[in-house]
């Protein structure tokens, strides 16, 4: 997640300059245009793909391991915050010994009250 964030601000800090020197090249009227084009097209649509592909490489770590249903979990960033230890379909970083489940909300324990 954090290659994501850093190769946006990249592209960002490439982009402003670029479009600041072709300010005074262009008509003030097509610089807006290719500026917002050029702002999608080199930084969100870019940082979007990126994401999509994070999301399915780490969908089953996310959904379907034992990790995922921990307190210490954080599922934005794939990392256990007890251990601070990225798990991995083939390795938890506690083996299961530190695992506490999640609490239920609020709804949950009332259903079941």
């Amino acid at each position: 997640m954090g290659a994501i964030i850093f190769w946006g601000i990249i592209r960002t800090a490439l982009l402003i300059p670029s479009l600041w020197l072709l300010y005074g090249v262009m008509e003030y009227k097509y610089w807006w245009w290719l500026g917002i084009l050029s702002i999608y097209g080199i930084i969100i649509h870019p940082a979007s793909i990126q994401y999509r592909l994070w999301l399915q490489e780490n969908e089953e770590i996310i959904e379907k391991t034992l990790c995922s249903s921990c307190q210490y979990f954080e599922p934005s960033a794939v990392i256990c915050l007890l251990h601070d230890k990225h798990p991995s379909k083939q390795s938890l970083p506690c083996e299961g010994l530190d695992w506490t489940p999640k609490e239920a909300s609020h709804e949950e324990t009332e259903i079941y009250s």
